[in-house]
């Protein structure tokens, strides 16, 4: 197994990244303990800077069409532990220490919902 490729986040590796045709990429938030996938949401190059920065997630609102820091309103933050992304560099991967819930329902995980698979 190869060891991972770790990297400084600089104006030239963000280049690297491959952001949407609306300037997004996918960020998928995981328990840095448990590996629990938390949620996902989209960040921007800013918003990718200021989660580096501050050290919290921060992403962009699809809807709002606005910045928001996970945990603002709530308190429920997520506190940065490692950030990757993956082979073809249009996905982030975010490992984070969750306070409280990730998901506005209160629920831990966004991923809660589970659809049956018939046995066959």
């Amino acid at each position: 197994m190869n060891a991972a490729e770790t990297i400084q986040i600089t104006p030239r590796s963000i280049k690297k990244l491959k952001f949407n045709s609306d300037g997004l990429i996918p960020a998928i938030v995981q328990d840095y303990k448990s590996n629990e996938v938390l949620m996902l949401a989209y960040m921007n190059i800013d918003s990718l800077k200021e989660t580096l920065k501050i050290g919290k997630t921060c992403f962009w609102s699809r809807s709002r069409k606005e910045y928001w820091v996970k945990g603002m309103t709530s308190g429920h933050f997520q506190f940065v532990k490692s950030v990757a992304y993956d082979c073809d560099c249009d996905t982030l991967l975010i490992k984070v220490r969750q306070v409280g819930y990730a998901c506005h329902t209160m629920k831990k995980s966004c991923f809660y919902r589970k659809i049956e698979i018939k046995k066959q």
